[in-house]
């Protein structure tokens, strides 16, 4: 099938670089003239395992191409998939104007039948809205020219993939929700997507079809329940320190209940990355919209920004609120491992909180560290003397030499089993503040005085 992928950032990448690996021919674009090039000669400007390696494989097999023509994408792909930011907007409502500006180009450039796949998350309507803006495009066109024949379907097919697993959960994905019209221009819509799944549905048929409005409801819904299940844990587990109970124990008790499982139910410094934040804030601003409190949402969310501070929290009560002559290790500044994302990452939060009381902080991720320099340059922009006290290292053991602690961040696998003895010599003090809960308790009885969440 001929497929086109409008946007090349990471749902359009692994999307696009997936349906080529099952034998589709696959035209990605993108309106970054940069990023395009970069793909070309390669250079995969994300990371996420795996990808580099899949990209280039299918390039070479000539079954995925990269462009910032526009309009040769549109024309290539008898499916069409928009997979642009939806940014949060000032006033928390999803950011449309990139997602719009995608259907006008199918309007304007669209030439025969297309199925357009709105893969982006995007409020309830949103669909609705796609339809009526290419609608208007192709009337405009159709003044000019009687003959266009340009039939369209609208599909809504939310992605629900993990940064770092993302290619995994795409190839063997738990189910495929399609959202389809009615009548003939939502059944000729199913049968391409149904042809186009098919290699993901062998062994059984993983795909729930529904209205376009309820499968853009499904991947709000899906998100606000798992950033719900985080802050719910986080809430007990700052209880369980008041009540000298170790929160993992009460973690194992709950997970064995299969009515609750064990997914997204770990304490630790807060959510980030570039879905749940937003997801939260447009699906509250939708409820508001329509005379509406989300009122168990925006307690997650006021959770989730408190949790952030609760380390920084234990970090004043050891030393004080004047943390001048200080100096801390950071390990992980990634918003979660197997990504070098740092949108709404808790590090950034706090970082910032520790230089302003004026910290020096000395910052590693093995594989972040890059973006995260861009990223907290922003962040410190016109506070020169906060970020000359922030540091970067590419070893772990060295961004904790001569600190008078270590602050975990993020739950990295090179983090789980360091060499304690090694930590004790390079630290100032063995002290240990870890937003993940990565190590047992019991490492207290090595010499490290091991504060966690919860336990």
């Amino acid at each position: 099938m001929k497929i086109s992928i409008l946007g090349a950032g990471y749902v359009g990448l692994v999307t696009g670089t997936c349906l080529a690996e099952t034998g589709n021919d696959v035209v990605c674009f993108d309106i970054d003239e940069r990023k395009v090039q970069r793909l070309l000669s390669g250079d995969v400007p994300i990371h996420e395992e795996g990808l580099p390696q899949l990209i280039a494989r299918n390039v070479l097999a000539a079954r995925l191409a990269f462009t910032n023509d526009v309009a040769h994408a549109i024309h290539h792909g008898e499916l069409i998939f928009i997979a642009v930011g939806t940014p949060a907007g000032e006033d928390g409502r999803a950011d449309l104007q990139h997602v719009l500006a995608a259907a006008r180009d199918i309007g304007r450039h669209m030439h025969d039948a297309k199925v357009v796949v709105a893969k982006s998350t995007v409020p309830v309507g949103t669909s609705a809205q796609l339809r009526a803006v290419i609608e208007e495009e192709l009337a405009a066109r159709r003044r000019r020219d009687l003959a266009l024949d340009a039939r369209l379907s609208i599909v809504s097919n939310p992605e629900f993939l993990k940064q770092g697993t993302g290619i995994a959960d795409f190839m063997q994905p738990d189910r495929i929700v399609v959202g389809s019209e009615p009548g003939a221009a939502g059944q000729h819509a199913r049968d391409l997507m149904r042809r186009m799944y098919a290699p993901f549905n062998r062994d059984r048929d993983r795909t729930i079809h529904m209205g376009l409005e309820a499968a853009e409801f499904t991947k709000y819904a899906a998100n606000a329940m798992l950033a719900t299940r985080i802050s719910f844990m986080n809430e007990l587990a700052n209880l369980a320190e008041n009540v000298g109970v170790d929160i993992e124990q009460v973690r194992c008790g709950l997970v064995a209940d299969p009515r609750i499982g064990d997914s997204f139910l770990q304490a630790g410094a807060g959510y980030g990355g570039s879905c749940f934040p937003k997801d939260l804030q447009a699906l509250v601003h939708t409820a508001a919209a329509h005379g509406q409190r989300l009122q168990l949402l925006e307690a997650v969310r006021a959770v989730n920004d408190a949790q952030k501070l609760r380390l920084v929290d234990k970090i004043v009560r050891h030393f004080g609120p004047d943390l001048r002559g200080r100096r801390f290790g950071v390990w992980g500044l990634a918003f979660k491992p197997g990504t070098d994302d740092m949108r709404e990452a808790p590090s950034r939060v706090i970082i910032q909180a520790l230089l302003m009381r004026g910290a020096q902080v000395v910052a590693h991720d093995p594989v972040a560290i890059e973006e995260a320099r861009k990223t907290l340059a922003k962040d410190l922009q016109g506070r020169a003397d906060e970020a000359s006290r922030l540091s970067f290292n590419d070893q772990a053991l060295q961004a904790a030499e001569d600190c008078d602690a270590l602050v975990i961040l993020t739950d990295w696998n090179e983090f789980k089993n360091p060499d304690f003895d090694a930590l004790k010599i390079a630290l100032r003090q063995p002290l240990i503040f870890d937003g993940r809960n990565l190590y047992d308790p019991s490492i207290r009885d090595q010499g490290i005085d091991y504060r966690a969440v919860g336990r």
